[in-house]
């Protein structure tokens, strides 16, 4: 018996591979071969390729494609509807399935609803995109991207909250520093 659930209407492919706790949701379709980590949420009408590879704690949500070479880290969240690609110059007369570009998501990164998301490119550990977003580029550690196409409009901290210019969270206390484009978080005193 499985240690995960899956609704009646969905199809999971022998060969897949899915971690205990995880729930899979109406209408969806886990292709053989694509490996999701323990206690993920997988939306309705979710669709996960062959070679895609979800981790832990991933949350998809309702209308969601992970296409092959597609990786999701740890705790990286979905919204409704974001799209992914993995061909750069699609056309339906030309097979490219050897040209595939991985697309990395990092830990804890979260995808608002509607965005695109670029293949091969890379989205940095806690970032945000913001809905309806076109990224283009890679995202940093911590960005914070919105528009089309995304420009990096600040930084969030881990917890999801926007950081004002001292880079110190409001909400959960945590505090940060920016070198050259780049942000990292520092060790709190106060914790």
């Amino acid at each position: 018996m499985a240690d995960y659930f899956v609704h009646e209407s969905s199809y999971i492919d022998e060969g897949s591979d899915i971690g205990k706790d995880t729930k899979v949701w109406h209408f969806s379709h886990i292709m053989s071969g694509a490996k999701i980590g323990k206690k993920c949420s997988i939306g309705q009408n979710v669709n996960i390729g062959s070679r895609a590879v979800l981790g832990n704690g991933v949350k998809v949500q309702n209308n969601v494609s992970i296409y092959d070479d597609v990786i999701l880290e740890d705790d990286v969240f979905c919204g409704p509807s974001c799209v992914f690609t993995n061909v750069i110059n699609p056309r339906s007369f030309v097979v490219r399935k050897d040209e595939y570009k991985t697309t990395l998501i990092k830990k804890g990164a979260s995808i608002g609803a509607n965005a695109t998301i670029v293949c091969g490119i890379t989205l940095g550990k806690y970032s945000f995109v913001g809905a309806g977003s076109v990224v283009t580029k890679e995202v940093p550690d911590y960005g914070m991207v919105y528009g089309t196409p995304a420009k990096l409009h600040g930084w969030i901290c881990k917890c999801g909250e926007k950081l004002d210019k001292s880079l110190d969270c409001s909400f959960c206390g945590e505090k940060y520093k920016e070198s050259d484009g780049i942000l990292e978080s520092i060790i709190n005193e106060d914790k």
